[in-house]
């Protein structure tokens, strides 16, 4: 291998070191011109809401005593309970249960909390209002239960999979006393 000229050498470290110091300018050129983060914006009083929602820990415990009151009763369900939005925080899937019982445990769970009823009270309510039921997410089947603080509802239980939806409202309640309701 050929080696570099005295002069080669020092113009090439001369343009490394050109490289390095320009990089290195140009790095705390950006720094130093970089605006200054503005402070958050505080909402004035009254402008927000505080809403109460179910803990992990105490949907999950509903939702363990649903599925125990149906495996009680030789019954394969999957219980969801969703919060006050809708979204579901817990679903279990019991042994054997059906592959259709986990859409409609949420449903049911949705469709309780939305309108602060159960499912099967709702489901009487499709007599007058047969559109109803065309609202993105709901199922007006017996087996939701809403859970309620300060009569307001805070999340919604549902259970899918037994035989009728008498046998899922009973199982969702369970999970509702669960929560001492």
């Amino acid at each position: 291998m050929k080696s570099l000229s005295r002069r080669a050498r020092v113009t090439t470290g001369a343009a490394a070191l050109a490289v390095v110091g320009a990089a290195a300018f140009g790095t705390v050129s950006a720094n130093a011109s970089a605006p200054a983060s503005a402070p958050a914006a505080a909402a004035a009083a009254g402008t927000t809401t505080t809403s109460t929602h179910l803990t992990i820990e105490a949907a999950t415990r509903a939702a363990q005593a649903a599925l125990h009151a149906a495996e009680q009763e030789g019954q394969r369900v999957t219980v969801a309970v969703v919060d006050r939005n809708g979204s579901t925080v817990v679903t279990l899937r019991g042994d054997g249960a059906g592959p259709q019982s986990y859409e409609s445990a949420e449903r049911k769970a949705f469709t309780a909390v939305s309108w602060n009823a159960p499912t099967s009270e709702l489901a009487g309510r499709l007599e007058q209002t047969p559109n109803l039921k065309d609202i993105p997410g709901t199922l007006f089947l017996g087996g939701g239960v809403p859970v309620t603080s300060r009569n307001a509802p805070i999340a919604g239980i549902g259970v899918a999979g037994a035989p009728s939806g008498t046998l899922d409202e009973k199982y969702a309640q369970a999970g509702a006393a669960a929560l001492g309701r």
